[in-house]
């Protein structure tokens, strides 16, 4: 089993004590960090760390000199959609020429603008899209990805769809999590018939996607304009029997009941929560749903941004994710979001990086592997240049400052420093 050694490593970020699986409220808040260290991988695993003047008697394979950068855990992301076709960039100038998200969708853009194209797009091609994506966000140091379905709209495309994820998942270096969401939005040839789409999803969508066991979720897009409550409810319970565990897209558009359904459901998260008040920060109270905040797609879409700082003084965890699409939010860039999180949602750098971490991998099931610095853990983590502090990888946002990139305890990428 190859031994990798990190050392010089300026300051070690989220370090966590095995076990813990997500921070809440205050907690979040606060970063155990350590400095002048030296990190060991064995195999895939992290092996141990700590304090440079112990570092006598190990024996590693192969050094890597920190050269005082930071080292911090990989992020993970628990929100994308970015197996798609093409770009949308004519919305984004309908969006500056003042058409709303819900206007381009009546029009016949959106999400259904994107089914068109991916219905026209090979497997193979969607694959080779995907995967400039995908290396994309790793070198941007994101190790854990969640992608869903959702632009196939028809049982055919949906399958054609994970069939794309799972392949994503077999051959590219970091962890992938797919989502089934055929509930993205009623297809075209169903329009005026939502009723007629929503069986179609329960009676022959998920059970062909469970027969290839192509996801580990099921989402839907509880919100007003898109599925009811009820209609929500429903294909969360017959996702739930074929083995599918709920997420939900909630409260974007207006306070829909997607939270309060989601937690009825046992979801694993709720995404979005644009328009979530008081009420749906007490239906979470207390339950294992993680609260998932996309402030890249409100960014993108100029709506308000959710109540971030009303959750963590409420007492509850909160995960960030990048919505990584071709409509709202055309970046997976996690770092951005972190540094969105401060800027716009008052979260702290110690707040929003958990919140990017191990909160994003509890909102995927994968915190007991990944998300931190803990011995034991998948080496997934990145190492910057030397920084004056731990909040300036948020406060300078578009600085280059990540160095090389490593995932399952081998080296990924070495990116280079464009002042030598």
């Amino acid at each position: 089993m190859k031994r990798l050694l990190v050392k010089n490593i300026g300051r070690i970020v989220g370090i966590q004590p095995e076990g813990r699986l997500r921070i809440c409220g205050a907690e979040m808040d606060r970063l155990e960090t350590l400095d002048n260290a030296w990190l060991l991988a064995e195999g895939e695993r992290i092996a141990a760390f700590g304090c440079m003047e112990s570092l006598d008697g190990v024996t590693p394979d192969e050094v890597v000199d920190a050269e005082g950068g930071m080292l911090f855990p990989s992020f993970c992301d628990s929100h994308t959609h970015l197996v798609y076709a093409g770009s949308r960039e004519q919305e984004f100038l309908d969006k500056i020429h003042g058409l709303s998200y819900e206007e381009i969708a009546r029009r016949g853009g959106g999400i259904l603008n994107s089914a068109d194209r991916l219905h026209e797009t090979s497997e193979e091609k969607l694959y080779r899209q995907a995967m400039e994506r995908v290396r994309e966000i790793i070198a941007m140091g994101t190790g854990c990805v969640e992608i869903k379905s959702g632009y196939g709209l028809s049982t055919e495309d949906e399958l054609k769809m994970l069939r794309v994820i799972r392949r994503i998942r077999e051959t590219a270096p970091l962890e992938v999590r797919a989502t089934f969401l055929g509930a993205h939005a009623v297809a075209r040839a169903y329009r005026g018939r939502q009723a007629e789409y929503v069986d179609l999803v329960c009676r022959e969508m998920i059970p062909a996607v469970a027969r290839e066991g192509l996801a580990d979720f099921v989402d839907v897009f509880c919100d007003e304009g898109f599925f009811t409550v009820e209609e929500t409810r429903r294909i969360l319970d017959v996702g739930r029997r074929y083995g599918l565990r709920a997420k939900i897209h909630a409260d974007e558009l207006a306070a829909s009941g997607g939270v309060e359904v989601g937690v009825a459901c046992g979801a694993l998260s709720v995404d979005h929560l644009e328009r979530a008040g008081e009420a749906q920060i007490e239906a979470l109270r207390g339950s294992e749903t993680m609260p998932t905040l996309l402030p890249g797609a409100a960014f993108f879409l100029g709506m308000s941004y959710p109540p971030a700082r009303e959750m963590i003084r409420a007492g509850l965890p909160v995960a960030l994710a990048s919505d990584y699409n071709p409509g709202s939010s055309p970046s997976g860039n996690m770092r951005m979001v972190v540094a969105l999180a401060s800027i716009r949602m008052k979260m702290t750098p110690a707040e929003a990086l958990h919140a990017a971490t191990l909160n994003g991998a509890c909102a995927m099931e994968l915190s007991a592997d990944f998300g931190s610095i803990t011995s034991g853990k998948v080496a997934n983590f990145f190492i910057t240049k030397p920084m004056p502090s731990v909040e300036f990888f948020s406060y300078a946002y578009q600085t280059p400052v990540i160095r090389r990139v490593f995932l399952q305890g081998r080296p990924i990428i070495t990116l280079p420093d464009p002042m030598a």
